[in-house]
């Protein structure tokens, strides 16, 4: 999570999105077969669209 934002600053459908989305990490990260090189790029960008759609709120720019 960014440094400026709180776990208060985002909804719970946020929430919920944001735990989906570290679910599947974990479920790639499992599923490597021990080499390290797990392609996680897809869905981090998702979680830091997340993100930025929070602090936008919080900073009340749309």
């Amino acid at each position: 999570m960014a440094d400026d934002l709180d776990l208060s600053d985002f909804t719970a459908g946020e929430k919920v999105r944001m735990a989906g989305l570290i679910a599947r990490m974990a479920k790639r990260g499992l599923a490597d077969n021990g080499t390290g090189n797990v392609d996680l790029s897809d869905l981090q960008r998702r979680f830091e669209r997340i993100e930025n759609q929070a602090r936008k709120r919080k900073n009340g720019s749309k």
